[in-house]
């Protein structure tokens, strides 16, 4: 992420248990309602920028904007449950529809069908488990996207990876430190 602002809490309702896939979506969906706070995020012209939130049941939350032509490449939350919303604009995820080992590899050849694509206008979000490989992007020439996430337990690392054809490889791992 490009920069960031201050933590806020809209809509943090912390439940008494561990927050599963759909109390992320819940989440992240009636924060993307809440029109003031969309607006309120500032936008960059060239980079993200974010907010970071307070989600339910201690989870990790973010507010973030998306210039024109902007993505995050392919990667993953580990071992982190997550949503996202789009608030306005379109985004589009490429993801994969197979679990990866969680460690102990640099290369893989994917199989034919493992890729899935989905368009993502303002209201339209999903949830995902564990290790879910994707890129999310901001297809538009012209136009901001914003969107909300949610991932619990709070992120532990993102593994990065590059895509060349059927062939995915582990590139990096990011931890929290390093997100500072």
């Amino acid at each position: 992420m490009d920069s960031a602002a201050a933590a806020v809490s809209p809509h943090a309702e912390a439940p008494a248990r561990v927050p599963t896939q759909a109390d992320l979506l819940d989440f992240v969906r009636r924060v993307a309602a809440d029109a003031e706070l969309i607006a309120s995020l500032p936008l960059d012209p060239e980079g993200r920028t974010w907010v970071h939130l307070e989600g339910p049941g201690g989870s990790e939350a973010w507010l973030i904007g998306w210039p024109p032509g902007t993505g995050t490449g392919w990667h993953d939350h580990a071992d982190s449950v997550g949503a996202f919303v789009t608030a306005s604009g379109e985004l589009k995820e490429y993801s994969l529809a197979t679990r990866l080992p969680a460690d102990g590899w640099k290369s893989l050849e994917l199989t034919d069908g493992v890729d899935r694509e989905r368009q993502l206008p303002a209201g339209q979000g999903r949830a995902f488990g564990r290790h879910h490989v994707h890129e999310v992007l901001n297809e538009s020439t012209d136009r901001h996207a914003i969107s909300v996430h949610a991932y619990y337990p709070p992120l532990p690392q993102i593994r990065r990876y590059s895509r060349t054809g059927q062939v995915l490889r582990l590139e990096h791992v990011e931890r929290p430190e390093d997100w500072q």
